[in-house]
């Protein structure tokens, strides 16, 4: 045997992770929040034909396909994690594949249901609320939301590196801990560099969703 593969274990089961939009800095960021697990291995894919931020039902329901379809293409993952809030294509993926694949909407929504008896959401924008509440209705615990609070509009990228958009985050966290929230859900993958900071400020658990799909 060459090339020090004498004694070489099995190779890791490879996770793949698609990030549904175009950003390539949030699949960047994805991937930094990922090194500190020791087991999988992760490969994480963007759709460069998806826009840069997924905010419209159209937005959801165009990438859900591409998800689905790119997923279909893989080789042989030992899981699939679709890495947008929305859960793009998360049915279609999951009948066409015999892996697990996690939406990490609703792990991150089941990570807070198991940390507290209320949560929070934090939203881009308030275009996808309604999409959420219907999600959090379909798994019977919308009761259990104590608030959802939407950012300005912001896009995915944004979310997670442009510092000056921290005071309004951190006072949606602060809406959501005054309004009975235990947990705070952070509606984006892009969110992931602030979680640290935020869950610090707030003194609550904060959940990034891409952390919470992690298999185990």
């Amino acid at each position: 045997m060459q090339n020090g593969s004498r004694g070489a274990g099995p190779a890791p089961p490879v996770v793949a992770v698609i990030n549904p939009n175009s950003s390539a800095s949030v699949t960047a960021s994805i991937a930094r929040s990922l090194e500190r697990f020791g087991g999988p291995r992760f490969v994480c894919h963007t759709i460069a034909e998806s826009p840069a931020t997924i905010v419209t039902d159209r937005h959801v329901a165009e990438a859900g396909a591409r998800v689905t379809e790119l997923a279909g293409r893989l080789d042989a993952p030992a899981a699939v994690i679709i890495a947008c809030f929305s859960d793009p294509g998360l049915a279609a993926t999951r009948a066409r594949l015999s892996c697990p694949v996690i939406g990490v909407q609703h792990a991150a929504v089941l990570t807070a249901l198991g940390l507290a008896e209320r949560f929070g959401i934090v939203a881009l924008s308030p275009a996808p609320m309604e999409r959420h509440r219907r999600m959090l209705a379909g798994l019977g615990v919308l009761d259990r939301l104590a608030e959802e609070v939407p950012l300005s509009g912001v896009s995915a990228h944004d979310a997670g590196h442009r510092a000056d958009l921290y005071p309004e985050l951190l006072a949606a966290g602060r809406r959501i801990v005054a309004a009975g929230g235990g947990a705070v859900v952070l509606g984006c993958a892009g969110f992931g560099p602030r979680r640290a900071v935020l869950e610090a400020d707030l003194g609550v658990p904060v959940i990034d969703p891409v952390l919470a799909a992690v298999p185990v």
